[in-house]
């Protein structure tokens, strides 16, 4: 999935831990083989080949994901979106970039984007993609999801406890081999290697989107590299959004959608999500949390 994974078991012994970790990376190549658009034999890669061509029978499992985003699309008004894969590449955060590209080009880098052209038929499991030139990929719900269904399958072979971490996107279950509940720490914006909260975490998934390596600036304004897939234009306002939920997909969705839509309807989101928190520090450093938040700064 491009991107490295941790993973922590509490076992009665080294040799059945190594045995659980080997599950896990399993069920981890498993997933990365149905949701990878890079692997052009992923049922993914045969969604996109089809594209304003005809739709693609797939299993139950890929079906269903791509259902729920749809959903987290429609809660977030397309703020969240998979189809957003197929918005031309007019933003380069390598350094390369030396002019704003202009309204046209912005306007027309999205013109295949939109979640509302995924036609599901739940009979057939059917995916379609209404226009050709439609992508859709997995890079902002995919982790989440593959720590999920990595963490079902460790509980279901009777692992006490864990951490499974996708490069930040993480969900824990029971508590370390002490008995102590798992700590997470909240990076600060200003400098990743500081931690500003300490937070104790039970039976949950925490995931993060923050901008603080790869953007551009043009006539003194800062773009960072999370584009809004509505509009094609970077977002603004906020420098990190860290969510807690249960599912680490849920996490991971709603992670980069909040950064897009902005503290106010955010915050507001979540406030209305049961069983969901946030807290995000906004383009001048101020942190916000959702109802449910306590901060405590001391491990």
């Amino acid at each position: 999935m491009g991107c490295r994974f941790d993973i922590t078991v509490v076992a009665a012994n080294e040799e059945i831990g190594y045995i659980n970790i080997d599950e896990a990376v399993a069920e981890i190549r498993r997933i990365e083989k149905m949701v990878s658009s890079w692997d052009p034999d992923s049922e993914t890669a045969l969604i996109n080949k089809n594209a304003g061509i005809k739709p693609v029978e797939v299993s139950v499992e890929l079906y269903k994901l791509i259902e729920r985003a749809k959903q987290i699309s429609e809660i977030t008004d397309g703020a969240f979106d998979i189809s957003y894969s197929s918005m031309d590449e007019i933003w380069k955060f390598d350094g390369s970039m030396t002019y704003m590209p202009s309204k046209e080009m912005i306007k027309k880098s999205i013109a295949n984007v939109g979640y509302e052209k995924i036609v599901l038929d739940p009979e057939g499991h059917t995916v379609f993609l209404k226009q050709k030139g439609m992508k859709i990929s997995f890079g902002a719900i995919g982790k989440g999801y593959a720590a999920d269904k990595t963490k079902e399958l460790l509980v279901s072979k009777q692992v006490v406890a864990g951490i499974i971490n996708a490069s930040g996107d993480l969900t824990t279950w029971g508590t370390k081999a002490s008995g102590e509940k798992w700590l997470i720490g909240i990076a600060n914006p200003l400098s990743k290697n500081k931690i500003f909260s300490w937070l104790p975490i039970v039976e949950s998934s925490v995931a993060t989107s923050g901008n603080y390596e790869k953007f551009v600036i043009f006539d003194g304004k800062k773009y960072t590299h999370i584009i809004d897939p509505r509009t094609g234009y970077p977002s603004q306002g906020v420098n990190s959004v860290t969510i807690f939920a249960k599912s680490a997909e849920l996490c991971d969705a709603l992670a980069t959608a909040v950064f897009i839509m902005g503290k106010d309807a955010g915050l507001s989101l979540i406030n209305q999500l049961g069983g969901t928190e946030v807290i995000l520090v906004d383009s001048n450093n101020k942190i916000h949390k959702s109802s449910g938040i306590l901060l405590d700064n001391n491990p």
